[in-house]
C-alpha cells in the first residue's frame, strides 16, 4: 500500500468514515507486519532479524487496538466475526 489511501474517502457516508479509515489503519498495518517479517526472513544479521521481528510484533499491537476501535463502531462486525469463529470451529471437528 505504501501510504496511498485504497479509496476515496470523499465518497463515503459520513455515517462510514470511521469505520473505513479504522479498516484502512488496519490494512496499513498488515502490510506493515508483512514487510517486516519479510525483511526478517531475509536478513542474515541477527541484530537486524530481531529488531525487524520486534517491530512486526509492535504492528501486530496496533492491530489490536484498531480492530478493539473498530468493534465499537462497527457491531455488526462483532457478529460476524463470532460467526467467522463458529465456522472455523465446525471445521476442526
Amino acid at each position: 500500500m505504501f501510504s496511498i489511501t485504497p479509496i476515496d474517502t470523499t465518497k463515503i457516508d459520513e455515517k462510514d468514515l470511521e469505520k473505513q479509515l479504522l479498516r484502512i489503519g488496519l490494512m496499513a498495518e498488515l502490510d506493515a507486519i508483512n514487510l517486516y517479517e519479510q525483511l526478517a526472513a531475509l536478513s542474515k544479521d541477527e541484530i537486524i532479524k530481531q529488531t525487524f521481528k520486534n517491530i512486526a510484533g509492535e504492528e501486530k499491537e496496533h492491530i489490536g487496538e484498531l480492530e478493539t476501535l473498530l468493534l465499537r463502531h462497527d457491531p455488526e462486525q462483532i457478529k460476524e466475526l463470532k460467526e467467522g469463529t463458529t465456522e472455523v470451529e465446525e471445521l476442526d471437528k
